[in-house]
């Protein structure tokens, strides 16, 4: 039998801790159907700028290149947070891992658990049956442009937003291909009134829309797109868009569910794909096992879909939802009077769950 290698990019704050439960819960799955499956560990982020002076070491690079996939849990630290003049980040380590393993597709799923309805800030009916992803440009725009830094006086800052159309063709084309596979609906979203990156996005996107005739294709200006997701989620079905708006709406997006702890997301493109949640690396509880796993359990079942195995991704995702409906959740969902469980509590509940096919 093949070996399933897989690396393990815990990285800072509450990082290990999740990571932690996301592999006890891989270990228990492929127990089941008897997987045979490899770890290989990597620094990135601060803990790796403390230990090699880089937040993406060369080393943890080319472990990634020879894995099957990567498994990552987050960065940053409030040292560095707290430091404006810090010439070295955390977070070039995870622009600098996407670009070097040509990550293009930004994949984030969002849905709402009907156990959860209450934890939402928005009304029942308008977040019930809201199911959604959003397919995010992840190695263009701004947070890559050239120039940027800050005058000598440092009196002024800048960044620059660039975008290549063959970059906006390929995202583009792989959010179609994303919507033949669901409910067959598009929606663009850009500032196209205001910026020139977003009239050539939304050129390319109405050329390519011509090659998918049953996918029901619109457009949207971010502000009004930030609006409606909480007006009226429901719509959407397919989100495209560039870096930076992708970041910022799928972090408002990623409440309507409940809880920042609970969505997944994959990286994908060129070379090794990468696994990971949406949350940072919340170093006020790091070290206190209180942090939600499931947002990391999740994204283990994202890598089991991209390596032809969506069996077992379900497999995953049933126990996560068996474990969310019995109340056996962190303090961020646990609601008034109830029992809260630790990190590690909820990772075990998962991994039983999958181990007995029922939850006990």
């Amino acid at each position: 039998m093949n070996t399933l290698n897989i690396a393990l990019l815990a990285g800072d704050g509450i990082g290990p801790e999740i990571m932690e439960q996301a592999v006890k819960v891989v270990d228990t799955i492929a127990n089941k159907h008897k997987l045979n499956i490899s770890y290989s560990k990597a620094l990135v982020g601060a803990i790796a700028i403390e230990q090699t002076g880089q937040p993406y070491p060369e080393e943890t690079h080319q472990i990634c290149m020879q894995a099957d996939a990567v498994l990552f849990g987050a960065i940053g630290h409030p040292k560095y947070d707290n430091d404006p003049n810090a010439k070295v980040r955390p977070e070039q380590g995870l622009l600098a891992m996407r670009k070097k393993l040509g990550l293009f597709a930004n994949v984030r799923p969002v849905s709402c658990y009907s156990s959860l309805i209450e934890r939402s800030p928005l009304k029942p009916e308008r977040i019930e049956g809201a199911d959604f992803v959003v397919v995010r440009e992840l190695t263009g725009g701004i947070y890559f442009g050239q120039p940027r830094g800050r005058s000598e006086d440092g009196l002024k800052a800048f960044d620059t937003c660039v975008y290549e159309t063959y970059e906006i063709e390929r995202i583009v084309r792989y959010a179609f291909e994303t919507a033949m596979q669901r409910d067959k609906k598009l929606c663009m979203v850009d500032k196209a009134n205001v910026l020139a990156t977003s009239r050539l996005w939304r050129m390319v996107s109405d050329e390519i829309a011509k090659e998918y005739p049953d996918v029901e294709y619109s457009k949207m200006f971010v502000d009004n797109a930030a609006m409606q997701l909480i007006v009226n989620p429901k719509q959407f079905d397919v989100i495209v868009t560039g870096n930076m708006f992708g970041d910022i709406l799928t972090d408002e997006a990623s409440v309507l569910g409940g809880s920042l702890g609970l969505l997944p997301s994959s990286s994908i493109g060129k070379h090794t794909g990468i696994f990971e949640p949406i949350h940072g690396s919340y170093p006020q509880a790091a070290g206190k096992n209180i942090a939600n796993p499931m947002g990391m359990i999740l994204s283990a079942a994202m890598l089991f879909d991209h390596l032809k195995m969506s069996n077992i991704g379900t497999e995953i995702r049933d126990a996560v939802e068996a474990c969310i409906n019995k109340g056996i959740v962190t303090e961020d969902l646990a609601k008034a009077g109830e029992k809260v469980y630790s990190t590690s509590e909820v990772g075990d509940a998962v991994a039983q769950a999958i181990g007995n096919s029922v939850l006990i």
